[in-house]
């Protein structure tokens, strides 16, 4: 055999090669592959190593697993009050069924969107503005239960549908706007009147305390005062009590007592009285005084 003879069968092992390592296929991680023989869907590859029939089996489509995020534009939405608002919508799905996506629907993504601006302009349309704008966790939720059961068929799961703006119009933006300032104006009135009356009430507190302490300090220093003049009356009397027993124990004469009434007869005259009236007892005793003055002077001489 000549060397050209063996050309033909190495290029023909060559192309098989060829053929056989290109129709080898690794579906990676959160991937799906749809398959088709012929023209006519044959199954699904998940993740792992797969072998295609040349010429026969084709892969129609390769579908991410993942949870996916698409931000629709802002759209034209009516409310039951008649105000046009701006609403855009963020939706979150993942392809539970890729032969279902694959054949379901043409373009999932346009017709998920025009699927939600339909949904979204049925449920505004039963809320008036004052509604849609405090009523986004109720909005989100419908819509979500509307377009997945919408989606099912073509193998899409809507996890969630989020209200990302309204806009409404800049006159309605300018009226709520006033609105606001002049409740956050009013709410400050509010405010500095409540600091004004707890400021006053604080005060009248303090000055009422104030009264009653200052009214506690001067009926305990009356007490007090009173406490000590008693207890001086009481100190004096015990004296005077203590020196009579005494003067009592000592047994005195009657000269003692005349001069002790003398004594006390002295001190009166010292004070201030105008009048004053001398007992007879003193009057003698006064003259018995007096004479032994002169016999003491006498006996001087």
């Amino acid at each position: 055999m000549q060397p050209t003879d063996y050309i033909i069968p190495v290029l023909l092992i060559i192309i098989a090669f060829i053929i056989l390592v290109r129709n080898i296929r690794v579906v990676p991680q959160a991937q799906a592959f749809v398959i088709e023989r012929l023209g006519a869907y044959s199954t699904t590859w998940h993740v792992g190593l797969h072998f295609k029939i040349p010429f026969i089996e084709a892969i129609a489509k390769k579908v991410s697993l993942k949870e996916q995020v698409y931000d629709f534009p802002p759209q034209p939405v009516i409310t039951k009050d008649n105000v046009t608002i701006q609403i855009d919508t963020v939706l979150y799905f993942e392809i539970t069924d890729p032969k279902l996506y694959t054949y379901g629907v043409e373009n999932p993504i346009n017709a998920i969107e025009n699927l939600t601006a339909t949904t979204l302009r049925n449920i505004i349309g039963d809320l008036e503005l004052d509604e849609t704008l405090t009523s986004r966790d109720v909005i989100n939720t419908e819509m979500r239960t509307i377009i997945d059961e919408a989606t099912d068929p073509w193998g899409i799961k809507v996890n969630r549908i989020e209200l990302k703006n309204i806009i409404p119009p800049r006159e309605i933006q300018d009226a709520m706007e006033k609105q606001m300032k002049a409740e956050r104006e009013r709410r400050e009135a509010i405010l500095r009147a409540e600091g004004a009356k707890n400021s006053a009430i604080l005060i009248a507190e303090g000055e009422k305390e104030a009264a009653i302490l200052r009214a506690d300090a001067q009926k305990q220093t009356q007490i007090l005062k009173a406490e000590g003049e008693a207890e001086a009356i009481l100190k004096v009397q015990t004296a005077t009590a203590e020196g009579i027993r005494r003067i009592n124990e000592s047994v005195p004469t009657e000269a003692v007592i005349k001069l002790k009434a003398l004594e006390a007869f002295a001190a009166a005259a010292n004070g201030n009285a105008t009048k004053i009236i001398i007992p007879s007892e003193i009057q003698g005793i006064a003259g018995l005084a007096a004479s032994v003055t002169e016999i003491m002077k006498d006996s001087s001489k």
